[in-house]
């Protein structure tokens, strides 16, 4: 019996197996002619929606900024310079690196005994000369009376020449009495003569003693100049500079002793290219006298001057391209000569142009504007100037539509958006961000590194300290200023 019963559990279990097999078999024949008599269908594509930014574009008129980098000069630096050779006895105090003087200030004595004696030698000679000139005057008198005695005389051997010779006209005269007379007369005007020649004589030494006087008068001041020169003095109000004198040193005559900066005279010299300076030209082919202003960032805080150009250089220069201006520094409190700064340059206004980001401008020309059904569309612009991250446009038909301000490659004519317009809101978002509230820690910690930095101007500390002080504090002023800390 168990025997038959196994058998009959085993013939059982093998017929649902084949019972399953078969099954499983036309399922699989069903699947295939299923597959194999139907169509296929292909799938349908739906087409993509792209989010983009939108700005409108204003048509308005923009006054460029050109940007360059230069460095200030003073326009008033005077060498100090030793006119005279000798050794220095005293120097001002304030004649040192840095320090500042006033207009007619001493700053250095040069040993003056050298200087002295030369002029009292001079003096010497010029009294020599006096009295010459003195001496020759009266030998000029005395010369001119002895001519006159002379003349006199001459004109009594003229009177007994006559009357000798009429005498012998009589009969009663003998020839050697008016010979005589005769040899006497020029004997008499041979002495005349002389004396004529002694009178020119003492009048040339008169001459010569008025030439010797004045040459003696030019000595004495080129004496007391050189004994003035002894003495240096500030020409105007400025810093010195270059400063390496001792008391007790010898200097050399015309030896470089130290540099007087005017910090009062400043102006900026920077370079720009070629188009950028045909700019700056007007209409008569002269350079206009554009504003700029000049930015020095100093540890955190950013110095800043007003000024006006004022002239280009004659030349171009050799191996080096554009052109070299000048502007003249209005008051720059904090700067001096020799800082680099940021030079921006106000151009004359441009109309009619709308002031986009950089972005939205393709390298065909292009700006992808909103079309019909959220389609975008592409518009031909003319690219006017560049300012930093934005571009200034203008183009037909540009005045009013709403451009994509950040394109990717995926964005192109035709294509389907979904607009995201700038709001209303969104001109205020940006002042709003450019102000913190700090904490107190960070604050403090702000002002601890502000107070702690020596390299700072005093003036430029206290307007920092000041910011710092309110309740919302400039964001750049922060991010520079704890750059500065963790570097």
């Amino acid at each position: 019996m168990r025997f038959l019963r196994q058998s009959l559990l085993g013939l059982f279990l093998a017929s649902v197996v084949v019972a399953l097999l078969i099954y499983a078999g036309q399922l699989v024949m069903g699947a295939i002619e299923a597959r194999m008599t139907d169509t296929p269908r292909p799938p349908q594509p739906r087409e993509r929606v792209f989010a983009v930014n939108l700005r409108p574009a204003r048509m308005e008129t923009v006054a460029p900024v050109l940007e360059a980098y230069g460095q200030v000069e003073s326009r008033r630096t005077l060498e100090l310079r030793a006119a005279v050779g000798g050794r220095v006895i005293w120097l001002a105090e304030n004649f040192v690196e840095g320090g500042v003087v006033s207009e007619g200030d001493d700053l250095i004595w040069i040993d003056p005994a050298d200087a002295e004696s030369a002029r009292d030698r001079v003096k010497s000679d010029l009294l020599d000369a006096e009295a010459e000139q003195r001496d020759a005057a009266r030998a000029l008198a005395l010369a001119k009376d002895e001519l006159e005695a002379a003349r006199a005389q001459e004109d009594l051997r003229q009177r007994a020449f006559e009357r000798q010779k009429g005498l012998k006209e009589r009969g009663v005269g003998s020839a050697a009495a008016e010979e005589e007379a005769e040899l006497a007369l020029a004997a008499a005007r041979q002495s005349v003569l002389s004396l004529r020649l002694a009178v020119a004589q003492a009048e040339a030494r008169g001459d010569q003693a008025v030439t010797l006087i004045a040459r003696s008068r030019l000595a004495l001041e080129e004496a007391e100049r050189d004994l003035a020169d002894t003495t240096l003095r500030a020409r105007f109000s400025g810093t010195l500079s270059g400063v390496t004198l001792v008391e007790g040193r010898l200097v050399a005559a015309n030896e470089k002793l130290a540099e007087l900066i005017d910090p009062r005279s400043l102006e900026v010299a920077f370079r720009i290219s070629t188009a950028q300076y045909a700019r700056l030209l007007s209409d008569q082919g002269s350079l206009i006298s554009a504003p700029v202003t000049v930015t020095l960032d100093v540890s955190g805080a950013a110095l800043s001057a007003k000024g006006t150009i004022s002239r280009d250089s004659a030349a171009s220069g050799v191996g080096v391209s554009g052109r070299l201006l000048y502007a003249r520094l209005d008051a720059a409190p904090g700067f001096k000569p020799g800082d680099f700064v940021t030079v921006g340059v106000q151009e004359p206004a441009i109309d009619n142009v709308a002031r986009l980001p950089a972005s939205a401008l393709d390298a065909g020309g292009t700006v992808l504007v909103l079309g019909e059904g959220n389609r975008l569309e592409a518009l031909p612009v003319e690219l006017v100037r560049r300012q930093g991250d934005d571009v200034l446009l203008r183009g037909e038909g540009l005045a009013g539509r709403e451009v994509v301000i950040g394109r990717t490659p995926l964005l192109g004519p035709g294509i389907l958006v979904r607009p995201l317009r700038e709001d209303a809101s969104a001109d205020a978002r940006p002042e709003d961000a450019a102000l913190l509230e700090l904490s107190d820690e960070r604050r403090a910690k702000l002002r601890a590194f502000v107070e702690a930095n020596t390299a700072m101007p005093d003036q430029v500390r206290e307007r920092v300290l000041a910011q710092l002080g309110e309740p919302k504090v400039p964001a750049q002023l922060v991010e520079r200023i704890e750059s500065r800390i963790g570097g």
